[in-house]
């Protein structure tokens, strides 16, 4: 069962119904293409992702607001790279290219774009050559974003240059007869500190949209689609004690109510006392069916001996799949499964085979789903980030502990216990990490931070407790800050915290003489450690 994330408009949703006013973005395979969409939505304004080969005509019929052109990982000049029909070129709709997409503008319009032998990635200094439009009331030099291999190496004199930089001239430009407009950097990402105003002045500004959009619209559409999907048959729903699952959750039973019956695996890889937090918050919160399933010796036995990271989420995939069919197949009229998939798995999975993204790694939510499971897929977050979730969760009246949870990814700790998973090593594993939440909840910094977790190493070092030798095991302490987990950077937690997690760590959890802290930022590291 593949899942595409880049929308054929003929099954949109009626999202589009409750705003006359939109902002197509064409995906071309780039990782950031749902964070250019949710960027938009922070005006208020409807976003909507299609893919990159749609006609002119069709996306005329959608009478969008503006038309944005989103990167990519091709080479405008390769054979076979993705393409867009050239005559929405024509259309006199807005249309701004960013990074590949303002390459491929330049290319249908006469311009060159070429290999660089100085390329970008990471910060730069833009100098704006034109502050109107674009940079309307944004100081002359801004820091942007790039990461780029080619960039356009001339232009015709239909185009003018808005901005610069030292490596390349033409960072930003626009077309002078038609609205086509084009970047280098990337406005979407948190490291272009005043792209959010960029794009603000072109979806406001130049598209002239109006703000008429918003979450709580999306809830009601979604509730109501639900209803008339599900009519009076029973949706099955994985329960992890997760944010993601807890709104789905959230969502179908204001839609559904009794039809819901929800499931959590214990597949031995939940963090310290998960089970029996997920029992009583569902038993607080919902009144719905829960079902538990004990299934940690299974999920052992499967993972022993495997250390490559794919494998362990392929083994834990199907497993999960098995154990949660097991069980489905004892509640009667069961005929949809709901789960918690956000935009970043489903990217990041390269969800679609005929897509142009790339995979970076395998979500057991999103992959390996065989269509002899029986289930109707239902996964109503699919579109939307974690703050935009968290912000959704607490529309449907979700409590702000459960809503501000850190996210869990769904293989669990097999994904922060590197190499082999064993019992002995996920015990050593859950209790350090018991001991990072404990320390970092008493320092008052849990939502002051995304996502802070220990991950348990595949080294051991020489120490010395008790003036004897030991060797042991390394913990790795993980903590960072993210608008949207597509790009995120370390948290700089104070010293006296660290060390004290240090302290507790070594003194608490036998096994372990040594504690480290990964200050690395996505890209390039990915937020988990597999």
């Amino acid at each position: 069962m593949s899942v595409s994330h880049a929308q054929d408009p003929s099954a949109t949703t009626n999202s589009s119904a409750l705003t006359d006013q939109r902002i197509v973005v064409l995906d071309f395979g780039s990782q950031y293409a749902q964070l250019i969409a949710r960027r938009v939505r922070e005006q208020n304004v409807y976003c909507q992702i299609l893919r990159h080969d749609l006609s002119a005509a069709r996306i005329a019929e959608l009478a969008p607001k503006g038309i944005i052109l989103s990167g990519g990982p091709s080479s405008v000049y390769q054979d076979g790279a993705p393409q867009c029909d050239p005559e929405l070129f024509k259309l006199g709709i807005p249309v701004l290219g960013i990074c590949y997409g303002m390459q491929l503008a330049c290319k249908a319009l006469g311009g060159q774009v070429d290999s660089t032998t100085t390329r970008e990635y990471g910060h730069a200094k833009c100098e704006i050559v034109s502050g109107e439009g674009l940079f309307e009331d944004l100081p002359g030099e801004i820091d942007v974003w790039m990461s780029h291999g080619d960039q356009v190496s001339s232009i015709t004199e239909s185009f003018s240059a808005l901005a610069k930089t030292s490596t390349c001239p033409y960072a930003a430009i626009v077309h002078n007869d038609l609205p086509v407009y084009g970047m280098q950097f990337h406005p979407e990402v948190t490291h272009t500190p005043l792209g959010g105003k960029v794009l603000a002045n072109f979806v406001r500004g130049i598209c002239k949209c109006e703000p008429n959009w918003h979450l709580s619209d999306f809830a009601e559409l979604t509730i109501e689609q639900i209803r008339k999907q599900v009519g009076d048959r029973r949706v099955i729903c994985g329960l992890s004690g997760g944010v993601d699952s807890s709104v789905v959750a959230a969502l179908l039973y204001k839609a559904i109510g009794s039809q819901l019956t929800c499931i959590l695996i214990d597949n031995g890889l939940l963090r310290k006392n998960e089970q029996s937090l997920v029992i009583d918050e569902f038993s607080n919160h919902f009144k719905t069916d829960l079902h538990v399933v004990n299934a940690e010796d299974r999920f052992l036995a499967s993972l022993a001996g495997i250390t490559e990271p794919q494998e362990k989420r392929r083994r834990i995939g199907h497993d999960f799949i098995e154990c949660f069919k097991a069980e489905a197949e004892q509640i009667e009229n069961a005929h949809f499964l709901a789960q918690g998939t956000l935009y970043p798995d489903v990217i990041e999975s390269g969800a679609d085979p005929d897509g142009p993204a790339a995979t970076i790694k395998l979500h057991h939510n999103v992959g390996g789903l065989p269509e002899e499971l029986g289930f109707e897929l239902i996964e109503p977050l699919r579109d939307l980030f974690k703050d935009e979730v968290r912000r959704l969760g607490l529309e449907l009246g979700l409590p702000e502990k459960l809503v501000w949870r850190h996210p869990f990814p769904g293989p669990g700790l097999a994904v922060r216990c590197l190499g082999e998973v064993t019992r002995d090593k996920l015990v050593v594993l859950r209790a350090a990490d018991a001991i990072v939440i404990e320390e970092i909840e008493a320092a008052g910094l849990y939502r002051d931070t995304s996502q802070t977790f220990a991950v348990l190493l595949p080294v051991q070092s020489v120490g010395v407790m008790g003036d004897a030798r030991t060797y042991d095991n390394a913990i790795a302490i993980r903590s960072v800050n993210t608008d949207d987990f597509m790009t995120a950077d370390w948290s700089r937690l104070p010293y006296d915290l660290l060390a004290r997690m240090s302290t507790r760590i070594i003194n608490e959890v036998q096994g372990v003489n040594r504690v480290c802290y990964d200050i690395s930022s996505k890209p390039p590291a990915t937020i988990e450690w597999e």
